[in-house]
């Protein structure tokens, strides 16, 4: 969830090593309100090994860890690389530097200190982390734990050595069995048939979902400023199938013909191009692109009842979303115009100008795959032999199981799905990337500039000539207005603002 600005240059790396499973470690994950084609599918609720997990409302994943014995609830978060807690922690080291970070939401700063951080089963000795003061936008017993790579880790960047590495990279080399790997099952609340809140794994993988390893491996895109860098791979060309059942044109601004994304488990909202989420939302009858409260700006507002599905693609592999993930009732918008509540489309119109990669695969994406990310040589100090870094993603979701799922909770039980019609489909807007440039747009201008100066020269002249023109007549006869006369009338008196307000808010 952490935002750097990478260089612009990619390319893709590739691992042939094979997952083996050795130690490992097992971590359940809390989910709190706060600020998948091939390899077959499985029942969440044949999940083993998961007691005492909850999920409320779809906003944070959490984890429980201990740092000098204190226990601290802390967001897992594969878009930024440090860990930081809230509290003073009894008997750390200060380290006499201080580190901060910025994130989507809010930042911490504070003094990094080394103490024994715990997963269970693993002690991590010396383990550096940014210690956050109590404020009133950092409760006490919480944090950020970064699972991202250590070259984006500010920690170590301030302490300038590796006893700055992120706590993932210290447990991969004080533990030479265990697999460089993690990885990501989130629950969704609120599911009628499985009510598994989630789980995070340090080398092993979660059953029934253990075939993660059978998919096929998404080269991690390397930025080639390391200290950008994050979890990314390619979707596939046009890979978002939208609403009405075909692909939506994304090829416009993206490397390749390909968009890169950016996989985050502390992103809420997905984030995705304007004409992205156009083309998803904006068919709907009575949806509306506007600022919700308690979000983040702009999101569309859309009447909770509207099913739709969409399906992203990888490496020839669909993806398809949850209607209840597509449409959210985590938040919700504006009242329509006949009073009634509406939700909001997770898949928000981007913001932000990111420059590495064109969307960002947040929550209500992850709920529908299981993630696994290799670490490769991406951990610090190891050798180029172990393998570039690699993410597998199972697809989870059956959409006929989340058709009865969004029947159930959203209409009722009477299945309503027919009567939605949606709008012609909107222009595309050509914004399917939120920085990028792939040069389609100079080639057009170079392929044009004879004939753009021809023009500009000609209306040039001609608009000379008339100034020639105007100047003659109006030496020959020249009009005066009396000083008595009134003065020309100004603009009708308004009291609105001509110009729209701008309302800054912060990404959710």
């Amino acid at each position: 969830m952490k935002f750097l600005t990478p260089s612009l240059l990619l390319y893709l790396s590739f691992l042939l090593n094979d997952v083996p499973k050795t130690q490992a470690i097992h971590l359940p994950i809390q989910g709190r309100i706060g600020g998948f084609g091939s390899g077959g599918l499985a029942r969440r609720a044949g999940v083993t090994g998961t007691p005492d997990l909850s999920n409320q409302g779809n906003l944070q994943y959490q984890t429980n860890i201990t740092v000098n014995g204190q226990q601290f609830q802390v967001l897992i978060d594969t878009g930024s690389s440090d860990l930081y807690v809230v509290g003073n922690v009894n008997g750390a080291k200060d380290t006499g530097k201080t580190g901060s970070v910025t994130y989507a939401i809010g930042s911490t700063k504070g003094p990094i200190k080394t103490a024994t951080v715990e997963f269970e089963g693993f002690k991590i000795p010396n383990q550096a982390f940014i210690e956050q003061s109590v404020d009133s936008e950092h409760t006490e017993g919480s944090g950020i734990i970064g699972l991202g790579p250590s070259s984006a880790s500010e920690i170590r960047g301030a302490l300038g050595n590796s006893g700055g590495d992120p706590v993932l990279d210290r447990i991969f080399k004080q533990n030479s069995n265990t697999s460089n790997y993690i990885t990501i099952l989130l629950g969704r609340a609120g599911d009628p048939t499985d009510t598994f809140a989630g789980d995070i794994t340090v080398g092993e993988t979660v059953s029934p979902f253990d075939n993660v390893t059978s998919q096929p491996k998404l080269p991690v895109t390397e930025m080639s400023n390391r200290g950008g860098q994050h979890w990314t791979a390619m979707l596939d060309k046009n890979g978002i199938i939208g609403p009405d059942g075909n692909r939506i044109n994304t090829t416009k601004h993206a490397t390749g013909n390909k968009l890169t994304v950016m996989f985050d488990s502390g992103f809420t909202f997905p984030q995705v191009s304007a004409n992205i989420a156009n083309q998803i939302y904006g068919r709907v009858p009575g949806a509306v692109l506007a600022n919700v409260s308690g979000g983040s700006a702009p999101m569309w507002t859309l009447p909770c009842s509207t099913e739709l599905n969409v399906t992203f693609i990888f490496q020839n592999v669909s993806f398809p979303i949850h209607p209840l993930d597509t449409v959210t009732s985590a938040l919700q918008g504006p009242p329509d115009s006949s009073g009634n509540p509406t939700c909001v489309g997770a898949f928000q119109p981007i913001t932000t100008n990111i420059q590495g990669f064109d969307i960002i695969l947040g929550m209500s994406f992850l709920r529908n795959a299981y993630m696994l990310i290799n670490f490769g040589d991406f951990v610090d100090g190891s050798l180029a032999k172990v393998g570039d870094p690699y993410i597998q993603l199972l697809p989870l979701t059956d959409p006929a199981e989340a058709h009865a799922d969004f029947v159930k909770i959203r209409m009722d039980g009477i299945d309503k799905s027919a009567d939605l019609h949606l709008l012609p489909a909107l222009p595309d807007s050509g914004d399917d990337g939120s920085s990028r440039d792939d040069g389609s747009s100079q080639d057009t201008l170079h392929k044009y500039l004879p004939y753009i100066i021809a023009g500009s020269v000609a209306v040039g002249v001609i608009i000379l000539i008339l100034i020639i023109a105007a100047s003659y007549r109006a030496s020959t006869k020249r009009k005066y207005r009396r000083l008595h006369d009134p003065a020309p009338a100004g603009l009708p008196a308004s009291n609105s603002d001509p110009f729209q307000n701008y309302q800054p808010t912060r990404r959710y």
